[in-house]
């Protein structure tokens, strides 16, 4: 085979495969999250198997690619921003570096002899790569008090979270809770459904020359 072919093969394959993330993220399991976030069928799997089949190189520029594309599906909230820098670092932290970081996953497992281990360790990795991004986020972007303290308080933490820790450390732990309870689920599914697909079809996860 040609390497022309090849690239051009390769290529129609990243296609597919933002193709495929994309559509699964337009389909949410769950209801979305009131200040975004949810729990998708698998939207991050596509990226990352290309990752995973194709290496770093191709893993990173159809992340990007894709991080493109829920960019846009996303750009309303921007609406939301009070400031220039908040608006930049909503691009970075929730769009850009959270979904181009899926293409770190090939990189990630190939250190390892044992296929299977290297594919759930290295989904497993980008996944928590993106939560600590939107945690970043939910702190530095999207900082809000009031609302932080109203959702602690539901469960008799925000007066505790006040007078123990300060104000900081109670968005701070807002902003964990909240992100982790989607990006938790979703980072289950993606494992799981990578192990499984892999036990089904190993061949799908080979890696390409």
């Amino acid at each position: 085979m040609s390497a022309t072919h090849s690239r051009t093969r390769t290529l129609v394959e990243a296609a597919l495969m933002i193709a495929l993330g994309t559509v699964l993220s337009l389909f949410p399991l769950s209801l979305v999250w009131t200040r975004g976030g949810s729990i998708t069928l698998l939207s991050m799997l596509p990226i990352i198997m290309m990752s995973l089949r194709h290496g770093t190189k191709w893993g990173l520029g159809t992340a990007f690619l894709y991080s493109l594309i829920q960019f846009v599906q996303g750009i309303s909230n921007l609406a939301y921003c009070q400031t220039v820098w908040a608006q930049i670092g909503c691009i970075l932290f929730d769009y850009l570096l959270a979904f181009t970081a899926l293409g770190l996953a090939g990189a990630i497992a190939k250190p390892f002899k044992n296929r299977l281990a290297g594919v759930a360790v290295g989904t497993t990795v980008v996944c928590l790569i993106r939560f600590v991004c939107s945690f970043l986020s939910g702190y530095i972007v999207w900082k809000d008090y009031e609302t932080a303290f109203e959702w602690l308080s539901n469960f008799g933490w925000g007066a505790w979270f006040n007078a123990n820790l300060g104000e900081d450390a109670l968005c701070w732990f807002y902003s964990f809770a909240y992100n982790f309870s989607y990006m938790l689920p979703e980072t289950i599914l993606t494992v799981a459904g990578a192990v499984i697909l892999y036990k089904a079809m190993p061949r799908l996860f080979a890696r390409q020359k």
